[in-house]
Parts: structure tokens; C-alpha cells; sequence
């Protein structure tokens, strides 16, 4: 199943519902008196014979009708791994490492990214990145068990203001991803079921039409398995909080004014936001492909002596 939280028109209420392909089903009656996307997760193997048969036939409404919000509007907690990914072994081996980002900081589809009107982040970038959705309270789950802890699975952009090149400004803080609007999650929730390997998923992410992120999650260095022994042997995660699982840095690019955006993960969907910043401050367009790029063309441009597989490209310009 896939869930979300919606509305008649942006700006009202948000309401749960089923996203299928007939389109948008409302449930708020079948789960009454929960009206928290936590909560319906909390309950979810009591609710779901009820919801499985809204999700068959249950009178829905058609997506271009409804204004869907963020699945979870405001998650306990946000963690993100640092990195995370291979990029076609370009780089050493990392020790799995995470962050926290604000989970003030989440919008959904069709919102706008705003960028701050403060200029000492020299620039703004996007990542596109898989977010795992728990089922708590999940605290030192270990590897073999961490189905019993993932509820499903989402889209997430991490949106980071820059200090130099592709560093995060703020490094050490990671402040500078947590500007309002820079946690853009949706379109919805698919239930863990529906996935049957979230190592085995194909991300895009298009900036005005133009391909930046491409990649799938067979590339990431620590797997989820890992990902969540790690961080509920730190934390308990309870039901609603999310765990991005990081990016690959090779499809980087610039977010700046009246841009379009989009995310896609197949097996969960996609969604787009547009890009406003007060300022209109401009950088150039296209893949990032500075010293610090991992990008096959910036690694050939700036470090000739690296061997690089072409076919392992995962972006092409």
C-alpha cells in the first residue's frame, strides 16, 4: 500500500489517505480517531484488512483533484547518513557516520524549496536519497532483524547550502541542511511489502527537465541492514522518524530560482517542487563538476590519474 496525507485544495487540513492507481483514497473514517500519520503506523496490522480493501476498491478521487502534503509532516527525527555511497569506487573506504537534520524542515510535493536570504553559504545544492520510515519503538535491532523495524520506504531530498565547493556549510554542525523547506519528503509511504529489496532501487532526479542524480542503491556502501543496527543501537527510532541512507554525490547540481525539480524511485514514485529564492542568485547549470566532484568528467579533468569504469557511469551529459 501506498499512504499519504492530502487535502482538498493546498493549505487545508491534511487527511490520510491510500495513493492507487485509480487515485486518492480518503480513510480518515476507517482509521478514526487517528488523524497522525505516526499513529496509523503505530496500529497498522489492526487497520490493515480494512485499509487492503479501501486500497482494491474503495471510491477514490483523482490525483489532479486532491493536493497531497508531506506523508509525515513533521517526523520525530530526521537522521542522515554522511555519504554513503561508493560512486564507482572513487573513493576509500568510510566508517558509517550520520547526522541529524530538522525536522521543521519538511515539505511535500508541489511546495516550493526556499533558499535563505543569507549569504554566507556560497551556494545550494540538492540530493536525492531513500528514506527509510520506522515502525517504533526500535531500539538495538540487529541486522538479521531489521524488517521488524522498517514500516517503508520514501523519497527525500536533502537540500545543503554549501560552504566551499561541495562541503557542507557548517561542517561538523551540518547546520547547512537544515534551512526551513530543505527536507522535501512524498509522495507517500509504501509499506516495506511492496519492496522487496530497497538495495535494489533506481533514483533520478531532474532539475528543469535536465537528468542530475541517477543511480541505484546497490552502490551504497553501508546497506540498510546496517544502517539499522547502527542507528538503534544509538537511538530508539519510534514509528514516523526517518533514516535517509545518503547519496551519490556523482549527479550534484545547483538549486536556484524558478527552477522545477522532480525525484522518482521506482517501486515509491515521484514528486516535484519548485525552487524560490528571494535573492535570484544564479551559479551554473547543470551536473556540479568542481575539484571536488565525483562526477566521471570533473574526476577526469581534475584527477587524469584515476581509473574510472565508463559502463559504472551513472550520469551522462
Amino acid at each position: 500500500m501506498k499512504l499519504v496525507m492530502f487535502a482538498d485544495t493546498k493549505g487545508e487540513t491534511l487527511r490520510p489517505g491510500l495513493l492507487t492507481d485509480r487515485g486518492v483514497v480518503d480513510i480518515a473514517e476507517a482509521v478514526a480517531p487517528r488523524t497522525d500519520m505516526r499513529a496509523i503506523i503505530d496500529d497498522f496490522d489492526a487497520l490493515r484488512p480494512a485499509l487492503a480493501e479501501l486500497d482494491r476498491q474503495g471510491t477514490a478521487r483523482p490525483l489532479a483533484d486532491v493536493s497531497l502534503g508531506p506523508p509525515i509532516p513533521r517526523p520525530g527525527k530526521i537522521v542522515n547518513c554522511i555519504a554513503n555511497y561508493w560512486e564507482h569506487a572513487q573513493r576509500d573506504p568510510r566508517e558509517l557516520n550520520m547526522f541529524l537534520k530538522n525536522p521543521d524542515a519538511v515539505v511535500g510535493p508541489n511546495d516550493v524549496i526556499r533558499l535563505p536570504e543569507f549569504t554566507e553559504p556560497w551556494a545550494f545544492m540538492h540530493e536525492a536519497e531513500l528514506a527509510l520510515v520506522f515502525k517504533g519503538p526500535a531500539k538495538s535491532v540487529t541486522q538479521e532483524n531489521w524488517r521488524d523495524a522498517v514500516f517503508g520506504y520514501t523519497c527525500l531530498i536533502d537540500v545543503t547550502a554549501r560552504g566551499e565547493g561541495r562541503i557542507t556549510w557548517k561542517k561538523g554542525s551540518w547546520m547547512g541542511k537544515s534551512f526551513d523547506t530543505f527536507a522535501p519528503i512524498g509522495p507517500c509511504i509504501v509499506t516495506a511489502d511492496e519492496i522487496a529489496d530497497p538495495n535494489d532501487l533506481h533514483i533520478q532526479f531532474w532539475n528543469d527537465g535536465q537528468l542530475r542524480h541517477n543511480y541505484n542503491t546497490d552502490d551504497m556502501e553501508h546497506r540498510v541492514p546496517e544502517l539499522v543496527e547502527f542507528v538503534t543501537r544509538i537511538m530508539t527510532m519510534h514509528s514516523g522518524d526517518l533514516l535517509a541512507c545518503g547519496t551519490n554525490h556523482e549527479g550534484l547540481g545547483f538549486l536556484q530560482d524558478g527552477e522545477t525539480v522532480e525525484i522518482s524511485i521506482n517501486g515509491i514514485g515521484a514528486m516535484r517542487l519548485t525552487v524560490e529564492d528571494p535573492l535570484k542568485r544564479s551559479w551554473e547549470r547543470g551536473v556540479y563538476l568542481g575539484a571536488d566532484s565525483t562526477h566521471h568528467d570533473a574526476v577526469r579533468r581534475h584527477r587524469p590519474e584515476t581509473i574510472l569504469r565508463q559502463s559504472d557511469a551513472s550520469v551522462q551529459v
